[in-house]
């Protein structure tokens, strides 16, 4: 090859970006983080915290707060944010449902939160074990108040909510992830009004189950594409509204557009509530389950001040 033409140099793969001071956290090393971690492996129960790359995990798990992962640890879709592993899921385990219960039942949870991957290989998208799951909580432990939240139970979302809400979780949440022009590249298996139909109905079918919805900021939206998601969760009757901030888990994955500040999330709290959310979660680090105990609580005492008001 002469000099004229010299050996092309690759590109540098581009840096990932930096993160800055606000959302940083300690790694976990308490004697708290450490016994949870062992009765989540004694029971063989998976869990989003650790799957997802949780930044919360720390802090949650020292509390003895932790979210479990139902229907196994491999998903059948492949989003460009999320961290779980991709694949051919195995057999649903019968025996998830009880273990669910015996460790809410050992943490003490007055609260807790159970989540799934996507089961598209299943005819029912796991809808049934979420069913199962919430029976066996009712029966170990009646005093704690449950939280699903679940796929888009693609094809199939009528159905499987309808036999969820028959089994009455107190809330019910499904996540929009994102804005619709960025679905073609970060949940390219999901549809935006399919999970806005699908949150509709919850509250079709029962107006009582309170519902929620969160997105991720720093993907690259737009503000006013945020605002117009906030329209359209008011317009399905979203009770609750979180938001976070996208942090990429792996270089593979879609990387981090841009930091949101503090002040940013505050504001976008201030427009949700103006728009009559009944409760809203936005900070850095806010993520569907973090806290969730608590806003639970505020949740219910929002309604019935508001029920009080009319």
């Amino acid at each position: 090859m002469s000099e004229a033409d010299p050996i092309a140099i690759p590109a540098a793969r581009p840096e990932r970006q930096r993160k800055p001071d606000w959302i940083r956290v300690k790694a976990p090393t308490s004697v708290g983080f450490a016994e949870t971690k062992a009765m989540m492996r004694r029971l063989n129960l998976n869990t989003v915290c650790e799957e997802a790359a949780c930044p919360n995990i720390g802090e949650c798990w020292t509390k003895k707060h932790a979210t479990v992962m139902i229907l196994g640890d491999v998903c059948t879709r492949a989003c460009a944010f999320c961290n779980v592993k991709t694949g051919m899921p195995r057999q649903v385990d019968a025996l998830e449902p009880q273990h669910t219960a015996d460790a809410a039942a050992e943490l003490g949870l007055e609260h807790i939160v159970i989540t799934s991957v996507d089961r598209d290989d299943l005819p029912d998208g796991g809808a049934s074990q979420f069913v199962k799951v919430i029976e066996a909580l009712r029966r170990t432990t009646p005093s704690t108040t449950i939280e699903i939240l679940t796929p888009d139970f693609r094809n199939k979302h009528e159905r499987a909510v309808e036999a969820i809400v028959a089994a009455r979780p107190d809330v019910y949440n499904h996540n929009l992830e994102t804005v619709p022009r960025l679905y073609p590249t970060i949940r390219p298996g999901a549809r935006y009004y399919a999970s806005l139909r699908l949150l509709e109905s919850v509250k079709r079918h029962d107006p009582s189950i309170f519902t929620k919805s969160g997105v991720m900021l720093g993907l690259g939206e737009e503000r006013l594409e945020v605002h117009q998601v906030m329209d359209d969760m008011r317009s399905a009757d979203i009770d609750f509204l979180t938001m976070g901030q996208y942090l990429q888990p792996t270089p593979k994955h879609t990387k981090v557009m841009d930091f949101v500040t503090p002040k940013a999330f505050d504001a976008y709290a201030a427009i949700a509530r103006a728009k009559g959310f009944l409760l809203v979660a936005s900070s850095p680090l806010t993520r569907s389950s973090y806290h969730a105990g608590d806003d639970f609580a505020r949740m219910r005492g929002a309604r019935e001040a508001k029920l009080a008001r009319s």
